[in-house]
């Protein structure tokens, strides 16, 4: 027998499904103008904010808004200390804030115009709440800075759907068009946007999408079958954008309606990161791409959302009209090796209010991120450190009159493998006006290099006059100099392997600090030239890996190709494991950053060329020899 215990905990179970049920079919309701209702005590969300998170250069005479997932209630929102902004430190901005229902935003118009090359930092307070009076779960917290004008610039539509003059339109299908920036929802009003057909004006709403620049006209009812009806938007005292600009004139356009209406469902086409995708990136955004055109309002951080398995990720989500792509951008970086799951609704209506249908792509769809970084240490190498050049037993071989070594250069065979060099431990003559005196090393007048360092070999010495190179101490230097390279390369070569980003090609990446491997042996650098983003770390460290060649640049004369530094990153703590031979630019022209260590030798540009090739880092080769043509070479500090 149930004791009245028993049956008051069944009844509370009861009432708790019913309010579930209740709540699972109020989200279904009103989808047709894309204000899908989420349960009442589920959290609204920021769904997208302009100026974005981070944003630089935004115009002194911008308002700053932010949208929301569901409908809120407009006095939560203007009241004080709900929308903030403070700048520069904590100081508050002054201004209004207002809120507009059928796009969801909430706009706050600065008092007078914002200061320059200033950053600004705007918090939603969970003082903002939804029709229902659920609060936001947490404040919503972003920034941008300021560029040092305003912005004067007239907006532009962007892009329709319908096209101008398109046939057999759906005769349920909304209108849409898109601008090329941000635009102020107040404006985006019924007086601003008007249909007419066959029978004069066409009644219906007008919203305004945040996340898509886009203005969207739905029909009270579905339009006549074959008919033209032509569109216009407002340009002069019309819509603006968020700095008030008016676009400069009236937009126009038509198209002409089907026989039938579209009761086609929209499916997801593809997404990224994939179902199942490993070692994402902790910065990705994670992106959707739709079969048809969507209700731009219909995709929000309600009907896109992001879990961790447990917790839902903030971030803001965009729709990209003409691409029919949906992005997620988390507010911070993803967790390292963590899984994540993506959704969308169906919730996500396209232009005829079909909902998002089921089909081939995975929907929810899971991704993991990848491990953290391991943090590398520079490699040291020792004696080999002050040397731009080294050898191996081969010798170096300098051809043109342009080349400097800023550093020592050498090799463990005789100092007659070293060619078209000279260093100034002693006084030297250009061997252009008579015979060549000092340290040289087999110059030509064809052949000249500079060595603002030590030249290390076996003996002999180079010259008579030159008593002090080419003894048994500068071979004992070159030969640890020559150990020291190996450990290094060792060292590098046992590292575990890491990612081919760009499955052999380094062209056009921009990659961080980590190691990375040649799947294929081989890493070529030709197209675009390779960027190493240090993210404001200077002891970042870089490595890659391969069993076999580096090719940087190709043979044309405009195919030079280089490597470049940003947020810090040091050629110090650049490093190339070679398993053969490296070529360098063999065209001449173009900077290479790092230490190479290369089994077969390597080479920079090819002879006749006069256009310098510059390596800031070493060239060494460990059995054989180095040429370099017209080249400049710094040793980076230690």
């Amino acid at each position: 027998m149930r004791t009245g215990t028993s049956y008051s905990k069944a009844f509370s179970k009861m009432i708790w499904f019913m309010a579930l049920l209740l709540a699972i079919f109020t989200a279904g309701c009103d989808r047709d103008h894309g204000t899908e209702m989420t349960p009442p005590l589920t959290p609204p969300t920021v769904t997208f904010v302009t100026p974005a998170n981070a944003s630089p250069g935004v115009a002194i005479n911008r308002k700053v808004t932010a949208t929301f997932s569901v409908p809120m209630s407009s006095a939560t929102i203007t009241a004080p200390g709900t929308f903030t902004v403070t700048g520069p430190f904590v100081t508050p901005v002054t201004g209004t804030v207002t809120y507009d229902g059928p796009s969801r935003t909430a706009t706050f118009t600065p008092s007078v115009n914002l200061l320059n090359n200033t950053t600004y930092n705007i918090t939603i307070s969970t003082g903002a709440k939804n029709t229902a009076g659920t609060a936001l779960a947490n404040p919503f917290i972003w920034s941008f800075s300021t560029a040092l004008t305003p912005d004067t610039t007239a907006p532009l539509v962007s892009f329709t759907a319908p096209a101008n003059l398109d046939t057999s339109v759906a005769i349920n299908r909304k209108i849409i068009a898109t601008f090329n920036e941000a635009m102020d929802p107040a404006t985006i009003v019924a007086a601003n946007l008007t249909v007419t057909g066959p029978s004069g004006s066409v009644a219906g709403a007008v919203t305004y999408a945040a996340g898509s620049f886009a203005v969207t006209f739905s029909p009270s009812s579905n339009l006549a079958t074959s008919a033209t009806y032509t569109v216009m938007i407002k340009g002069p005292a019309g819509v603006t954008d968020l700095a008030g600009n008016f676009m400069a004139a009236n937009y126009i356009w038509s198209f002409t309606t089907a026989a039938a209406p579209d009761t086609t469902k929209p499916q997801i086409s593809s997404t990224n990161p994939a179902d199942s995708a490993t070692s994402v990136p902790i910065d990705h955004t994670v992106n959707a791409t739709f079969s048809k055109a969507m209700n731009p309002l219909t995709i929000t951080t309600a009907n896109f959302t992001l879990m961790d398995g447990v917790n839902s990720v903030a971030g803001t989500v965009a729709y990209d009209v003409p691409s029919n792509i949906a992005t997620f951008t988390p507010l911070s970086p993803l967790a390292f090796s963590t899984t994540y799951t993506a959704l969308i609704t169906t919730g996500a209506t396209d232009l005829a209010g079909n909902a998002l249908g089921s089909g081939v792509v995975p929907n929810p769809w899971s991704f993991t991120t990848g491990a953290a970084p391991v943090i590398l240490s520079p490699v040291p190498l020792g004696a080999a450190a002050t040397f731009g050049s080294f050898g191996g037993g081969a010798g170096i071989t300098n051809q043109g009159i342009l080349t400097k070594i800023n550093g020592d250069i050498g090799t463990t065979g005789a100092s007659t493998l070293m060619t078209g060099f000279h260093d100034l431990s002693v006084a030297y003559t250009s061997p252009n006006p008579g015979p060549a005196a000092g340290c040289t090393y087999t110059e030509t007048p064809l052949n000249i290099g500079l060595v603002n360092g030590t030249i290390y070999t076996a003996p002999p010495p180079p010259t008579v006059s030159c008593p002090n190179e080419g003894t048994a101490l500068t071979f004992s230097i070159a030969t640890q100099a020559a150990a020291d390279a190996l450990t290094a390369y060792n060292q590098l070569a046992g590292m575990p392997a890491g990612p081919d980003p760009g499955a052999g090609s380094l062209g056009g990446l921009t990659l961080a600090p980590g190691v990375y491997t040649a799947a294929g042996g081989a890493f070529l650098l030709q197209g675009s030239d390779l960027t190493l983003d240090a993210k404001g770390n200077p002891n970042a460290v870089f490595v890659f890996q391969m069993a076999s060649s580096l090719t940087v640049g190709g043979p044309g004369a405009t195919a030079p190709r280089s490597v470049i530094l940003i947020n810090g990153a040091q050629a110090n703590n650049v490093f190339w494991q070679v398993g053969s031979a490296a070529t360098i630019n063999a065209a001449g022209g173009g900077t290479m950053v790092g230490t190479i260590i290369a089994k077969s030798g390597a080479t920079f540009s090819t002879a006749g060329n006069v256009n310098i090739v510059t390596l800031n880092g070493r060239a060494i080769g460990l059995n054989a020899s180095v040429t370099l043509v017209n080249t400049v070479i710094n040793v980076p500090a230690p």
